[in-house]
């Protein structure tokens, strides 16, 4: 979440692993073929499978049992259509929400070029003085909702640019891993996290916008996921480390607020999303989340209170 120039300042259960002939656990072996090793797992139950038995899934692969229809497998009825790694439904268009994202963040940028009093409502900033904005308050005067819409503004095309094809290129995968319902929960917390965080520790006249915050938070779940998919990690970390690099070098007017808290959030509610145990996963996923706005939730009525 930039600032605006020119502002005044179970894991899943695991299945036991086939061991070798002599019952020695050494490299796991296919659950179908037990006299082939792999190290791949299915991402739905956890088992191993040998390239005969891996069917792709929107990440990784899942084992035939698990993308099989429920009649005559033995499974639950709920259990009828395939699930990503997360528990959420495998759709048609597994980038559906990450085009209605980017959507109305365009929408948003073009109504603000064409209009350009119409930021000056919506950012966040925590208070404003009387002069020379007018009458507009801030989050402190009780304008909460800045917190939200902030995270679907931005000022210059390059700010939009780079922040739609960083959406673009985590959130699409991301998506398609956790569901559309997890997945939009992640975002939008996430940008809450970074916008409370901004909140908290900017000045309150300085205004700022952008959805870094967000982008932050899927940054931080994509780890969390390769690292649950035993992928190889160094590309995400190492576009990470010089998105960081950027947010504190100086000469960039960026929120560095906006990016760490969004980051923390999405590693925290992404952790919780790809280990939560089956039996209970809706619960630890939700619930996590819920404690991350409750932490949203109470930082801003700490700093409304300092302002006060």
């Amino acid at each position: 979440m930039d600032q605006a120039p020119g502002s005044p300042n179970g894991p899943h259960n695991h299945g036991p692993d086939n061991q070798g002939p002599q019952g020695a656990a050494s490299t796991p072996v296919c659950y179908r073929h037990p006299g082939r090793e792999t190290g791949v797992r299915c991402t739905r139950c956890e088992r191993p499978i040998c390239p005969d038995c891996m069917v792709s899934a929107s990440v990784g692969f899942q084992c035939p049992a698990c993308v099989r229809d429920a009649s005559g497998t033995g499974h639950a009825p709920g259990a009828s259509r395939p699930r990503t790694i997360a528990g959420g439904t495998v759709v048609a268009d597994p980038r559906l929400l990450t085009k209605i994202l980017i959507g109305i963040n365009l929408a948003v940028f073009i109504a603000g070029r064409a209009e350009p009093s119409l930021l000056n409502h919506i950012v966040l900033i925590g208070e404003w003085p009387p002069a020379p904005w007018g009458p507009t308050e801030g989050v402190a005067e009780g304008e909460w909702y800045r917190l939200f819409t902030s995270m679907f503004t931005h000022e210059a095309i390059w700010h939009i640019g780079f922040n739609m094809l960083s959406l673009w290129w985590l959130g699409g995968p991301l998506e398609a891993a956790l569901g559309r319902a997890r997945y939009l929960t992640l975002y939008l917390v996430s940008g809450l996290a970074g916008s409370a965080l901004t909140y908290l520790l900017e000045a309150p006249t300085t205004a700022s916008l952008g959805a870094s915050g967000a982008i932050f938070g899927l940054f931080g779940a994509t780890a969390v996921l390769m690292r649950r998919l035993n992928y190889d990690m160094r590309p995400v970390i190492a576009l990470l480390a010089i998105n960081l690099i950027f947010t504190f070098s100086p000469g960039f007017d960026i929120a560095w607020q906006a990016h760490i808290g969004g980051l923390a959030a999405g590693l925290v509610i992404g952790y919780a999303m790809v280990h939560a145990p089956r039996e209970r996963r809706a619960l630890v996923q939700y619930g996590t989340c819920a404690l991350a706005l409750a932490v949203v939730v109470g930082i801003t009525l700490l700093r409304t209170a300092q302002l006060s």
